[in-house]
């Protein structure tokens, strides 16, 4: 069951890539490094004002989104500290390993989806640097979140 969560989370997380670059990659240009996002001002493909936007938006809509997720999937039955805690890093844990392997490995590095025109000589998008950052903070950070997760439900639900 809770593998079956985190892959409707993963689902969620595919979900809202797809809508956003639907619009065009440059429409999540928040997500890519500094120097892409500095090409595409140059390129006027968009601001600065909209890239610091569009990444407040994401931070105030779908990370609330994500926990909420988790939250009524582990509290609809768990109780106490440590049966919400090894759920809540499983669900968060598959999300991380379908963002790593079926979003960046496979959408962003292999096909054409996410590339910004004008950007192409600035692949990999996801470099060797960016990837050991986002397994460490995807495996030592989903632990972190869902023991604070964990934690502040324990004083809401004992």
């Amino acid at each position: 069951k809770v593998i079956v969560e985190g892959l409707g989370l993963g689902l969620l997380l595919v979900l809202v890539c797809a809508v956003g670059i639907g619009r065009g990659a440059v429409a999540l240009v928040h997500l890519y490094n500094p120097e892409v996002q500095e090409r595409c001002v140059a390129l006027g493909l968009t601001t600065p004002e909209r890239i610091r936007r569009s990444s407040i938006l994401f931070k105030l809509v779908c990370v609330p989104g994500y926990i909420a997720y988790v939250l009524v999937c582990v509290y609809a039955g768990a109780r106490g500290f440590l049966t919400p805690f090894w759920q809540l890093l499983v669900i968060l844990s598959v999300m991380n390993l379908i963002d790593r392997f079926l979003v960046d490995d496979l959408w962003v590095g292999h096909t054409n989806a996410w590339t910004i025109p004008g950007t192409e000589d600035l692949k990999p998008y996801i470099t060797a640097q960016n990837r050991k950052v986002k397994w460490l903070f995807g495996t030592a950070g989903m632990a972190v979140m869902a023991a604070v997760l964990s934690g502040i439900m324990l004083l809401f639900v004992p």
